[in-house]
């Protein structure tokens, strides 16, 4: 976008532009003292006001009224001296449209005014003839009045257009920043969710491969050190395919400022389950809801996910029973995953990270999310999430 000069002053080489305005208008005055009015050419003193008059020129846009007060002040000796009137005309018009196009309308016509009637109060001593020439002079000043006005309004409609736009555009780059915080602290989470899932599998598989190993060396259980390995390497693959998907959404998304990749939902609960219990946590799994949108299903999976991966980690017993309960109602969809365990449910050498993103999951689709420990032991996650109304009213 151009820039725009709001206030004339600001512009650059302000000074030096109006010292060559100031010239030209000297050229401009002279030249009509020697051609015009009948060649009749001012005397000695009115050569001197005739060119003094020029010199404020060059401070018109830091002082329009002092410089304006100036010029009249040499102009009015100037003409009662009979000298030519046509001359001062040049400088007299700059000075006019400086005040004009700087100043409100009103000091501007109080100013015109004032003019006029200092210029009438100078010309009526003179002949008829000369009185009626000053008379279009007078109607030229109306005229460069005006147009300093109509000049004024324009630059403040350009400059209010400007300023919505660059405000426009701070809201843009603001908008796009929150977007970007945004998404940010999703993928923060989904790392988070994906990565504290897998590591925490693999270290119970670990675990058991290496309590088999050690348990009889001597009569060594190769298929249960086998399914062991087996199940990890199979934990491993999950989690490097849904860290390839993420990484692949995250890289489409350069540029067009849509990050957002298939969602995981309910459909994915099972083989939640499932990972679990192969890290030996019996997972009794009831879904009872019907389809719900994306973000909602999406918000719930990560839900459960984190539920699991804490039961698991922090349990603190090898028969660990996990109920987990998803069902809609009331406008709204429910989830509640329960554990007889002993643990507190909150990873503290993470600093609570798991908590606190399940709680952003839960308020990212408008919902709540509730944790701690259960009435009869264990750890409990409740959290309602809302379904939208449809058109019909219906949800």
């Amino acid at each position: 976008m151009a820039a725009i000069i709001r206030d004339p002053r600001s512009a650059p080489h302000a000074t030096r532009n109006d010292a060559l305005l100031a010239l030209t208008t000297a050229v401009a005055g002279t030249a009509m003292a020697l051609f015009v009015d009948d060649g009749r050419r001012p005397d000695a003193l009115g050569w001197t006001l005739l060119l003094a008059l020029q010199v404020p020129l060059v401070w018109r846009r830091r002082r329009p009224m002092p410089v304006l007060a100036v010029v009249v002040a040499l102009v009015v000796p100037y003409h009662a001296l009979d000298n030519n009137h046509s001359a001062p005309i040049p400088a007299t018009f700059v000075a006019l449209y400086t005040v004009a196009v700087t100043g409100r309308p009103l000091r501007t016509l109080l100013t015109g005014t004032a003019i006029l009637v200092i210029s009438m109060a100078v010309m009526l001593p003179l002949d008829t003839e000369q009185a009626i020439e000053v008379l279009y002079v007078f109607g030229w000043i109306a005229a460069v009045l005006f147009v300093g006005i109509d000049v004024r309004f324009y630059r403040a409609y350009v400059s209010a257009i400007v300023e919505r736009a660059e405000r426009a555009e701070r809201t843009r780059e603001e908008e796009a920043r929150r977007r970007v915080a945004e998404e940010r602290l999703r993928v923060a989470r989904d790392l988070h969710d994906l990565l504290a899932h897998t590591i925490t599998l693999v270290g119970v598989q670990t675990s058991v491969a290496a309590h088999v190993l050690a348990a009889d060396p001597d009569r060594l259980d190769r298929t249960a050190v086998a399914k062991a390995l087996d199940d990890i390497a199979e934990t491993c693959r999950t989690a490097r395919g849904e860290l390839r998907t993420t990484l692949e959404v995250l890289r489409e998304g350069q540029g067009t400022g849509d990050t957002r990749g298939p969602l995981p939902g309910l459909a994915g609960l099972p083989d939640l389950a499932e990972t679990a219990r192969v890290a030996g946590a019996k997972v009794e799994l009831a879904v009872r809801a019907d389809a719900v949108p994306p973000a909602v299903g999406a918000a719930a999976y990560r839900i459960v996910q984190e539920a699991l991966t804490n039961a698991v980690r922090h349990g603190g017993r090898e028969e660990l029973t996990v109920r987990v309960r998803l069902y809609g109602g009331e406008g709204a969809l429910r989830v509640e995953v329960t554990d007889d365990g002993v643990g507190g449910g909150e990873d503290t050498s993470e600093g609570g990270f798991g908590l606190v993103g399940m709680r952003e999951r839960a308020r990212s689709v408008g919902g709540t999310l509730d944790a701690g420990p259960g009435e009869d032991g264990g750890f409990r996650v409740n959290a309602v999430l809302p379904l939208p109304v449809n058109r019909e009213g219906v949800r």
